[in-house]
């Protein structure tokens, strides 16, 4: 296996846990939002939802920082594919800071040419140049 089909492998992976995480915080907000409401509709006191929402909001800060692990991760893993000379290929549903023009989700090759679409589902061409330790 070629070091440029190991890093597409790597980014559709870090891709799926990326898109992991934010469903999983999004759906634990949810949960924290939803919270108050529910402790007043059942006419609970907040002494008794207290514990219930505390467990709720640190599972929030848990994926937050879990989140912000995955983006030094990504950070890293690209600056590491520009060191090595792989074409700068990322895959993901939007595009990432830096595309210009935007490519809105479609393979594009670092020549600039649009890639075969049944290829991938979701890519485009930006990764970082360099690493922010």
């Amino acid at each position: 296996m070629c070091r440029q089909t190991i890093g597409e492998a790597l980014a559709a992976r870090l891709y799926a846990a990326e898109s992991a995480i934010d469903q999983a915080l999004s759906h634990a907000a949810g949960l924290v939002a939803a919270l108050p409401g529910a402790r007043a509709d059942a006419f609970l006191s907040a002494v008794a939802g207290q514990a219930v929402f505390d467990g709720a909001a640190a599972s929030v800060q848990s994926l937050t920082d879990v989140r912000a692990h995955l983006v030094r991760t990504h950070t890293a893993l690209a600056a590491l594919a520009r060191k090595l000379g792989l074409e700068p290929l990322a895959v993901g549903p939007i595009d990432k800071p830096g595309d210009t023009p935007p490519v809105g989700g479609r393979v594009i090759h670092a020549t600039g040419e649009l890639v075969n679409e049944d290829s991938r589902e979701m890519a485009n061409n930006s990764l970082p140049g360099k690493l922010n330790v």
